[in-house]
């Protein structure tokens, strides 16, 4: 007699098929980047991936590891696209080369490889690129110029000069700037008014970038690839923090919709907080990772020295992940707790 499996049992899946998957997810958000910015972003899609890939190879060589199988399994692409989506558009080819080298070598393989690195490798990149190279990771392009693939690569390869109009702040940068400036005489509702750079909600244009990555994050939670506690608990934090102090002094403190929609909220939330290396992986650890990162992104966004606090959030909480994880351990079923007097 034949039994078909239990419905509780999961269809096996390599790291490969994952990778492939989270790849297609970013594809909505990246069709909207290029559509914003140009083809720069796909440039530097694929300067980070060929360098992840030639320091995944150097790296298994030096450890005597399998090329092939450790090249396919597509982590390393996958680290080198967040990468890519993290760092300005027109940034130089050696910083994202710098980066993507950093986040493979030292983020990565130092500690053992896929699945040993304690921290995201991505985020370790950014963080490291924007204490290291300030100025170079806060030229952003200004939304509304045209420029062909020809300008942007020459741009990118450092074969055309950078021109100072070519370059301009984020929208959550430009908002903490110009509060700070204004020194309490400058709400936020007269800057939404009266500059472009805001658009409708969080930024001209950002916000449908923001969208497609929220729509590739629904579609790995549908898929089962990642689980809902992570991205609702982000979510939900930066939600309940940024809405409690609008609510309180809304001249001060933008609101939720634009910490939704602005920054790497969308991208950290759904790709990499979930990240089971580097999080935590039991469900109630998960919510008190996403939420701990949550409330970090937005205190470090709005009383930190950086206009966003995800990475910085992220490389902070991977620091408490395991302690999470051992502290929400489930009980084991059948197991009683050891009574008054009992040995464990």
């Amino acid at each position: 007699m034949m039994f078909a499996p239990a419905p509780f049992l999961l269809k096996d899946a390599s790291v490969s098929q994952v990778m492939t998957q989270v790849c297609m997810a970013l594809i909505p958000g990246i069709a909207a980047y290029s559509w914003l910015v140009g083809p720069a972003i796909l440039i530097q899609l694929t300067i980070a991936s060929l360098t992840a890939l030639l320091a995944e190879a150097l790296m298994l060589y030096l450890r005597d590891k399998p090329l092939a199988l450790f090249l396919s399994d597509g982590s390393a692409v996958v680290t080198a696209w967040l990468i890519a989506l993290t760092f300005p558009p027109l940034a130089p080819w050696w910083l994202v080369t710098t980066g993507t080298v950093f986040a493979i070598v030292f983020a990565k393989h130092i500690y053992g490889g896929l699945g040993q690195n304690p921290f995201n490798p991505a985020m370790v990149a950014f963080a490291v690129c924007i204490v290291a190279f300030p100025a170079q990771m806060s030229q952003w392009p200004n939304i509304g110029l045209e420029q062909s693939l020809v300008d942007q690569l020459n741009i990118i390869l450092g074969l055309a000069p950078r021109v100072d109009a070519l370059s301009g702040a984020t929208p959550l940068d430009a908002m903490k700037t110009a509060l700070k400036l204004g020194d309490g005489q400058v709400d936020i509702a007269h800057l939404l008014a009266n500059q472009d750079i805001y658009g409708n909600f969080a930024g001209r244009g950002w916000e449908w970038v923001a969208t497609g990555y929220l729509l590739g994050g629904l579609w790995l939670w549908q898929r089962k690839l990642i689980t809902w506690h992570a991205p609702f608990a982000f979510l939900a934090a930066l939600i309940s923090l940024s809405g409690a102090l609008w609510l309180y002094q809304p001249a001060t403190f933008a609101s939720p919709l634009f910490h939704l929609l602005s920054g790497g909220a969308m991208l950290g939330a759904f790709f990499i907080v979930t990240d089971p290396v580097s999080g935590c992986t039991t469900p109630r650890g998960k919510l008190i990772f996403g939420a701990g990162v949550g409330l970090l992104a937005y205190i470090i966004r709005v009383f930190g020295g950086y206009p966003d606090g995800v990475a910085f959030a992220i490389l902070l909480m991977n620091l408490s992940a395991p302690v999470i994880d051992l502290l929400t351990q489930p009980k084991i079923f059948g197991l009683k707790a050891a009574g008054k007097g009992e040995r464990r």
